[in-house]
């Protein structure tokens, strides 16, 4: 019997990282924010009739006691594809910036477009969270070992800068670099980077790796966000080598988760 209930947990446990990876590919990857598999009414159609689904479940699920420790990721996912959703459809940059007359594929544009979105998602995220009962401290968004982040931080701001001009020729077409030419740039570049990691971070980590972890532990978890962040990635045209590129952020996401 000991070993029948082991073989149920297990089945069970593949069964729930299935469909949790299934739900995140469809809010990440078919409903992306960047590179939607659908267009047009399509699209719309088919992210409101998911995050109504993903609510009715969430809502059905926090009454039925049976299946009340769901309800959270449900929740979750309801706000991932309502976040991305908003940002992807209500992007004010797009009379922001000709409101400023600054064009989209400079330094300032790409800066200010990246805070705007990002803040939009963000904002979504915390409100909800709010709404559901929850506070912020399920988002990570709470004290932390502040010596041990700071530190990997700084580590990988150092890499970060000594590699910047390598990396960006030889992955991201990066021609005739030189320090004297990207400083201007790195004011905006910073607002852009911070932002983008900050928006990524809560969308990701924050709003599903508190509420996966009973039902699948830390390390499965980790894999089970890179998997729909990395694809997320699929559809860029500022890498060189697509492959390569996708081949350095699912380690990455990995390593951050």
């Amino acid at each position: 019997m000991a070993q029948k209930s082991a073989l149920e947990q297990r089945y069970q446990w593949v069964a729930r990282f299935v469909i949790f990876l299934a739900c995140g590919m469809l809010v990440f990857v078919v409903f992306s924010h960047y590179f939607p598999i659908f267009s047009g009414p399509t699209d719309i159609i088919g992210r409101i009739v998911a995050a109504l689904a993903f609510l009715a479940a969430a809502l059905l699920f926090r009454r039925n006691e049976r299946y009340r420790t769901y309800w959270q990721i449900c929740f979750a996912f309801f706000t991932a594809l309502a976040a991305i959703s908003l940002d992807y459809y209500l992007g004010f940059s797009k009379w922001l910036l000709p409101a400023l007359h600054i064009p989209l594929e400079t330094p300032a544009g790409l800066a200010i477009d990246k805070l705007e979105s990002s803040a939009l998602s963000i904002l979504v995220v915390l409100l909800l969270t709010l709404v559901s009962g929850d506070d912020l401290g399920s988002l990570y968004l709470r004290r932390g070992n502040l010596r041990l982040g700071l530190t990997i931080g700084l580590i990988a701001f150092v890499v970060m800068i000594a590699s910047a001009i390598p990396v960006t020729t030889l992955f991201f077409n990066g021609k005739d670099l030189s320090w004297g030419r990207m400083l201007p740039w790195m004011p905006w570049v910073l607002i852009f980077v911070l932002a983008n990691a900050f928006n990524e971070e809560l969308l990701f980590r924050g709003l599903f790796f508190g509420r996966l972890q009973p039902f699948l532990g830390k390390f499965a978890i980790n894999v089970l966000v890179a998997i729909p962040f990395t694809l997320l990635h699929t559809g860029v045209d500022y890498s060189a080598d697509i492959w390569m590129f996708i081949g350095m952020v699912f380690p990455l996401s990995l390593a951050w988760g």
